[in-house]
C-alpha cells in the first residue's frame, strides 16, 4: 500500500520557509563569512531552526555529539525520520546541501532531485543515494513512491518545489514547526500556491517550549 505524501518544514510566524536568497557558493565560500548578506541569512537561519539544532536525535543523526533535549519536540524529528522511506528535492536545496551535508548524509535513504542536470547517481555512505531526475515532479514521485515501499514520501523542498507538488494536486499533509521568529522578508512558503484548489483540515497542534507543531490533510475543494 503506498504511503503518504507529506512535506515537513520549519516555518517563521510571518509565513517564511528560508531568509532572503543568497547564492549558495556566497554562502560556503571561504571568504563568504565576511560578507554582511551572508552573516544576516547565517542569523535567521539559525534563529528559525534553533528549535532542533539541541534534539537528541538530531544531533546523533548527525553525529553531532552525545547529549541533548528529548521531549516533544525530539519525539517528532525522530518520527519525520523514520515515516519517510524516501525524499524528494529540488536542484537548489541539493546544491546548498551537496555543500553543507556530511559525508554521511542525514538522509539514509534514496533522495531524488528534480533537475535538468544529467547526472550519475551519487550515493553516500549510511544508505543515502541521490537520483537526477530529469522529466519532471511526477516521475520523481513515482521512483519516490516506487522505493518508499510503505513508508511515506516527503518533499523536502526546497519552497517553490513544495508548492508545485501541492498545486499539482500530489501532496497528502503538510506538517509545519511554527517558530515564533519573524523575517519580514525571504522565501515565502506559501508564495503561488493555488489556494482555489487546496483545503486544509487540522489533524492536531503539539506546542513545545521552543515551536509549534501543525499538522493538516489535505483534500481538494
Amino acid at each position: 500500500m503506498a504511503g503518504t505524501v507529506f512535506f515537513s518544514v520549519t516555518m517563521s510566524l510571518d509565513g517564511f520557509m528560508a531568509p532572503d536568497n543568497v547564492p549558495v557558493k556566497d554562502v560556503f565560500a571561504p571568504g563568504g563569512r565576511s560578507d554582511p548578506r551572508v552573516q544576516r541569512w547565517l542569523a535567521q537561519w539559525s534563529e528559525l531552526q534553533a528549535w532542533v539544532f539541541p534534539q537528541r536525535w538530531f544531533r546523533e543523526n548527525l553525529k553531532l555529539g552525545a547529549g541533548g533535549e528529548e521531549g516533544v519536540d525530539n519525539d517528532i524529528v525522530r518520527a519525520t525520520f523514520e515515516r519517510t522511506g524516501a525524499s524528494v528535492m529540488g536542484k537548489r536545496m541539493f546544491d546548498g546541501g551537496e555543500l553543507a551535508w556530511p559525508e554521511d548524509a542525514p538522509f539514509h535513504t534514496p533522495v531524488f532531485v528534480v533537475t535538468h542536470t544529467r547526472r550519475d547517481p551519487w550515493e553516500r555512505p549510511g544508505g543515502t543515494t541521490f537520483h537526477f531526475v530529469n522529466d519532471g515532479i511526477h516521475s520523481a514521485l513515482d521512483q519516490a513512491r516506487a522505493a518508499a515501499g510503505d513508508r511515506d514520501v516527503r518533499i523536502a523542498g526546497g519552497a517553490e518545489t513544495i508548492i508545485e507538488y501541492v498545486n499539482a494536486g500530489l501532496v497528502d499533509e503538510f506538517t509545519i514547526a511554527l517558530a515564533p521568529v519573524l523575517f519580514g522578508s525571504g522565501i515565502r512558503l506559501f508564495e503561488n500556491v493555488d489556494a482555489d484548489r487546496i483545503a486544509l483540515e487540522p489533524v492536531r497542534s503539539e506546542p513545545s517550549p521552543r515551536v509549534t507543531h501543525l499538522t493538516y490533510a489535505v483534500r481538494r475543494r
